[in-house]
């Protein structure tokens, strides 16, 4: 199936300057969030705390929620409303209790004593330790960490080191456009954000080896083409699969976004924005840089002589 025409000629390495400039931008804007706000928002995993989950059957708000447990001395508390239904809300504090049972106990008598006997339940109540949730959140950077490296590594011996960069940069790209973005929107970093982390690196990667694989065919078939002309072509001849493969994912990650409640929200916004800019990279990010690298390797070369 082809939604591309063959033979399209679009210029992606003419425009990879207005590109550069985008990118930037939307990282600036990111770092920005990000420093005015003292770094991300890390949820319970990550931070330590209590997280419960209550959903009511009578009429409640945030607010009126809060004074309820004020007699609690919960310590730093937040109340916020928790997926599309309504009724339902998350209340997490920054105190981390061993006796879980027991927290979920005095929230419950003390929210049914303001909202009514049996108008409140318990649905979960969650506790990380704050030494526990520095570790997972040190665990969690590595594992990303790690994963750069072996793709370093499997790249620049499946195809050479030049390439290995240019697929580097457009994945650092693409994890930390996503962090950005959950900051500028106010998203909480936890484990399963790490998971789709990961995934985005993956997916990523994947497109952008299928443009690096061709590039490297069309380097020994027109090996008397300029290189950035091998290059547009290369995208080119693979933006039909790159758009049919992000469309049908896209498609999937949305309808998880929209339909698949509170619980998975994150993650789904996560696998969204990942999927979008590892498309976009994959085109506008890894392949110039691939160029960029041969352009001054050629400059070096020319200066030398």
């Amino acid at each position: 199936m082809q939604l591309i025409k063959p033979n399209t000629k679009i210029d992606f390495v003419g425009k990879r300057k207005l590109a550069f400039i985008l990118s930037g931008l939307i990282i600036l804007a990111g770092i920005l969030s990000l420093v005015v706000k003292g770094g991300p928002e890390y949820g319970v995993d990550f931070a330590g705390g209590t997280v419960v989950q209550v959903k009511f059957e009578s009429d409640a708000d945030p607010a009126g929620i809060k004074d309820a447990l004020k007699p609690l001395n919960l310590g730093s508390m937040t109340v916020q409303t928790f997926g599309d239904a309504g009724g339902e809300f998350l209340i997490k504090t920054d105190l981390s209790s061993e006796k879980l049972e027991g927290v979920s106990k005095k929230i419950l008598d003390t929210l049914e004593g303001t909202f009514g006997q049996g108008k409140v339940d318990i649905r979960r109540t969650e506790m990380v330790g704050p030494q526990v949730g520095k570790d997972l959140r040190q665990k969690g950077m590595m594992a990303i960490g790690w994963a750069m490296l072996a793709i370093l590594a499997y790249i620049t011996v499946r195809f050479e080191f030049r390439f290995a960069i240019g697929a580097i940069i457009a994945l650092v790209h693409d994890v930390t456009i996503t962090l950005g973005a959950f900051s500028l929107f106010g998203r909480e970093i936890d484990l399963p954000i790490i998971a789709a982390f990961l995934a985005i690196i993956g997916y990523s990667l994947n497109d952008t080896i299928i443009v690096y694989d061709r590039i490297r065919e069309n380097l020994a078939k027109y090996n008397k083409e300029a290189f950035d002309v091998v290059v547009n072509r290369s995208i080119n001849e693979t933006l039909s699969r790159t758009l049919l493969t992000s469309g049908t994912t896209l498609i999937v990650v949305l309808a998880l976004f929209i339909l698949g409640g509170g619980v998975i929200n994150n993650f789904a916004f996560a696998m969204l924005v990942g999927v979008l800019i590892g498309t976009y990279s994959s085109v506008f990010v890894a392949s110039p840089v691939l160029l960029i690298w041969e352009q001054r390797k050629a400059a070096k070369a020319a200066a030398a002589q």
